[in-house]
């Protein structure tokens, strides 16, 4: 039978700093011991507790660490990035279950909830209509955008409509390669919709004032 082992603090401290990106703050970092004590596996996994290096945050984390030192897992698991400045609550709750679908890797979910993050912004835009399509095309006299981006809201809900109907018409598969860039199209869109007139205003009012 085999037995797993206790490693006490008379390990190197150092060799158990674990790099990952915060599940809480999202800040990259490396994460330090939080115990006296990490379980090694017959398999070499290391398995521990760590905390998060950021003062203001300090998010306590399980992981997983491979015997070459590399990140299996993390408890709670590690998020995309993303910056929620400026968005409404609805967009932005919408864009979290989207990124805590991902992390564990339910991709059809999460597929489905960044359709439901363009509902949201329709709604708060006052797009109307009776489809998800109609309100789209009625977003284009709501808001200013590249074609490119009203090109990729399409593409967006056809994922969403994939990811909610058995039948599939346009992905073959949901997996991880489609939602993450399904995400990174998702976030040029808020950010175009929402915070680059607040990046433009915040440089804007750094200027000097206008002389007479």
């Amino acid at each position: 039978m085999e037995h797993i082992k206790i490693e006490g603090t008379e390990s190197n401290d150092k060799a158990r700093d674990v790099s990952l990106r915060c599940p809480s703050c999202r800040h990259i970092g490396m994460f330090q011991p939080l115990g006296q004590i990490d379980v090694l596996t017959p398999q070499g996994r290391r398995l521990g507790q760590r905390r998060c290096p950021n003062l203001q945050c300090n998010t306590h984390v399980f992981v997983v660490v491979g015997h070459t030192g590399v990140l299996i897992q993390a408890y709670p698991p590690a998020r995309l990035d993303f910056d929620a400045t400026n968005l409404p609550k609805a967009v932005e709750a919408a864009f979290e279950g989207a990124l805590a679908c991902h992390s564990i890797g339910a991709y059809v979910p999460a597929a489905m909830m960044v359709r439901k993050a363009l509902e949201c912004l329709c709604a708060e835009r006052g797009a109307e209509g009776k489809t998800l399509h109609d309100r789209l095309k009625s977003l284009r006299s709501k808001v200013t955008l590249s074609e490119a981006l009203f090109e990729a809201m399409s593409v967006l809900k056809l994922l969403g409509n994939d990811a909610a109907h058995v039948d599939a018409k346009t992905y073959d598969t949901i997996g991880q390669e489609e939602i993450e860039a399904a995400i990174d199209l998702a976030k040029e869109i808020v950010k175009a919709v929402y915070q680059h007139e607040a990046l433009l205003g915040r440089l804007t009012r750094l200027a000097k004032p206008a002389t007479k």
